[in-house]
């Protein structure tokens, strides 16, 4: 695998998630400096070294609601 994606959301709370897709893979943080050191870490630890994806892609997904 050369690369991963993760599917990055505001959490209700407060901070982030992010969600590995097509892989069981979930982080969270209170910035997006946090999130990026953890997702960094949650794949070294999820994959072996040899199958670490090379490159990891961040989908933020920002859901908005306007009133009409």
């Amino acid at each position: 695998m050369s690369e991963i994606i993760f599917l990055v959301e505001e959490a209700p709370v407060g901070g982030f998630t992010a969600r590995a897709l097509g892989e069981s893979i979930f982080t969270e943080a209170d910035n997006l400096s946090e999130l990026h050191t953890k997702v960094r870490d949650a794949v070294k630890c999820h994959f072996d070294e040899e199958k670490t994806p090379k490159i990891i892609r961040l989908h933020h997904v920002r859901e908005e609601v306007l009133a009409v």
